[in-house]
């Protein structure tokens, strides 16, 4: 409620005003009719009395009406001016409001754990921050205000009839539990629909999410009829949802206004009769009907609250969803480490799942400065091994999972934001945003020259081929770098992760969609420029690899084979040795092709 608790309380306020103002129209209806018209004794209050006595009393009134309909205006207008200042600052209140639930939102996402985020698909909590989000802001601008209106104006509408005439008042009260009851019958059920609703859409937004990131991957393998049915598939579902739903709605809205209806029906015809009898006054029936009317209205507009509540509900739990995921937290003793130490890997094992581990005991060191060759097979975790050194994924508390140390410190130790600060990082499938290349390349690093971008662009091989472009280094990169070639699009993040000069650098695999050529020339400038940064190399080129200082070769989860290319050659039987035969024969044949 920061920041617009005093706009609903002035929205608040004005509520209470519209409800006096209403409330004090029918007495003016009444006393007119009553009184100035008719012979009956006025029943307004004594300060009123007194106020009218000072005028000329009712006498003048009946010769002069008009002051009646100047006060009636006045009272209209003051009433339509509450309206207005009502809506704006109710407005204002859930805007501020859901602003500032944005940002909470938005902030407490950027912090929680990469397991998390694997967890949960994009499209679902991008719909979540949208479309929940939306669901509560109209609540909160359309119903939350209102509820105070809605109760004092029952009770004072309440209050006046039962003054008024007892019996009436006892036959409109008789429909309050019917309506109070049917209204938590519905509630329940437009609860779940609503969910089911919510969470269709959120499936829906992931596939359309999906679908356009990978727009190149569709249309190349000739997808789209696929995509395009399996989309129609879950927009009917969730489209036959909302029906179900508005059919729900239609009935629960329907029996309210049925009964609503009745009840309007027997105090008419109630009322008449005792008008009819002398029992009661023209003025009072007139002022009683009015108040009635402000009675029904409340309680009809009570029981769709009862459904908005259910609805806004939803929302409110799944968006409690994800700011009640805990964010990644330093331990409280959590140190600012020197990252240019070696790095062990002390007898480390790791799965996604308990049952399923992907890296077990694995041990090894790497030397300040040093280049360490990561080679191994799809899924033999060689990606896996390098989150785990920047604690992406953090190894199990206990101890029984081994640990990362970095210059003798534990990394469970360290602070998070520097750890990862002070490890490079080059992906497979680099992400680039959707600005320009100048942009994306500077987007790790804060105060950075054009001169620097400049030079790491040079570095990964990437200047050239910028220069060729109409807009050079202000070329627009469209979303994922879909404008870019995979080989530039790599190049763009490694020239971005060298920008950062860190002492830990990490090359996943990130030469694979340029040429052999092109990755020698590459290598050969990272080499020169690299200084003392641990670098881990993650290829499926032995070519890549061979001049590194340790090569570690893994297989099924585990180290098969480590060494220095020449050691790894000696071996006739080994992992290392074959692949890079495979890979020579195959450069040999297609040299003889060519």
């Amino acid at each position: 409620m920061q920041g617009s608790k005093r706009f609903f309380l002035i929205s608040i306020f004005t509520s209470l005003l519209i409800t006096f103002v209403d409330t004090a129209v029918p007495q003016i209806v009444r006393y007119t009719v009553d009184t100035v018209l008719g012979n009956e004794p006025s029943e307004l209050p004594s300060i009123v009395n007194d106020l009218i006595a000072r005028i000329g009393g009712t006498p003048y009134l009946r010769g002069h009406l008009w002051v009646l309909a100047i006060a009636v205006g006045c009272l209209a207008l003051l009433s339509g001016v509450s309206r207005y200042l009502q809506r704006v600052f109710s407005t204002t209140a859930s805007e501020t409001l859901v602003r500032r639930m944005r940002h909470l939102l938005f902030s407490h996402i950027q912090y929680l754990p990469f397991s998390w985020h694997m967890q949960n698909r994009t499209g679902d909590i991008i719909q979540r921050c949208t479309s929940d989000v939306e669901t509560v802001k109209n609540f909160l601008s359309e119903q939350l205000i209102s509820i105070f209106r809605i109760v004092l104006q029952i009770t004072v509408s309440l209050s006046m009839m039962y003054a008024m005439n007892v019996s009436l008042a006892i036959a409109a009260t008789v429909t309050l539990p019917v309506i109070l009851l049917y209204s938590l019958f519905f509630g329940g059920r437009i609860r779940r629909r609503f969910k089911e609703c919510d969470e269709a859409e959120g499936v829906l937004s992931a596939i359309a999410q999906e679908n356009l990131t990978g727009v190149r991957v569709v249309r190349a393998f000739g997808r789209e009829a696929y995509e395009r049915d399996r989309f129609d598939a879950q927009n009917t579902e969730y489209t036959n949802r909302w029906l179900r739903l508005s059919r729900l709605m239609a009935a629960f809205w329907g029996v309210g206004d049925f009964i609503a209806g009745i009840q309007v029906m027997l105090i008419l015809t109630l009322g008449v009769l005792q008008c009819a009898k002398g029992t009661m006054t023209a003025g009072d029936f007139i002022a009683f009907m009015s108040y009635n009317t402000m009675l029904s209205w409340p309680i009809r507009r009570l029981g769709r609250m009862i459904s908005e509540l259910s609805k806004a509900g939803i929302s409110v739990d799944r968006l409690h969803y994800i700011l009640s995921s805990p964010i990644e937290q330093d331990r409280p003793d959590a140190v600012d480490a020197d990252l240019r130490g070696d790095i062990v890997f002390d007898d480390v094992s790791f799965g996604y799942t308990d049952d399923a581990p992907l890296l077990s005991h694995i041990s090894f060191t790497a030397k300040s400065g040093q280049t360490i060759g990561i080679l191994g097979g799809t899924g033999s975790g060689k990606s896996t091994l390098m989150h785990l050194l920047n604690r992406l994924y953090p190894l199990p508390e206990d101890g029984s999972g081994g640990r990362i140390t970095i210059g003798g410190v534990d990394i469970a130790d360290m602070k998070a934001e520097q750890l990862r600060r002070g490890v490079g990082m080059v992906l497979q499938e680099p992400y680039l945003f959707s600005r320009s290349i100048a942009d994306n390349i500077a987007i790790a690093s804060e105060g950075i020259t054009e001169e620097d971008i400049r030079e790491a662009a040079r570095i990964a091989c990437l200047d050239d081929t910028v220069n060729e472009f109409v807009d050079g280094y202000d070329t627009f990169v469209g979303e994922r770098g879909v404008t870019l070639s995979g080989g530039q699009k790599q190049r763009a993040a490694i020239a971005r992760m060298l920008t950062q000069k860190t002492p830990i650098m990490v090359f996943d695999d990130s030469l694979s969609a340029v040429d052999a050529e092109t990755d020698a020339r590459i290598r050969a400038a990272l080499n020169e420029h690299l200084g003392d940064s641990t670098v881990f190399l993650i290829s499926h080129r032995t070519a890549t690899l061979m001049h590194a200082d340790l090569i570690l070769v893994l297989e099924n989860g585990c180290i098969a084979e480590s060494g220095t290319h020449e050691q790894l050659m000696t071996r006739t039987d080994g992992i290392y040795r074959r692949i890079y035969e495979l890979q020579l024969a195959g450069a040999l044949e297609e040299e003889v092709t060519v």
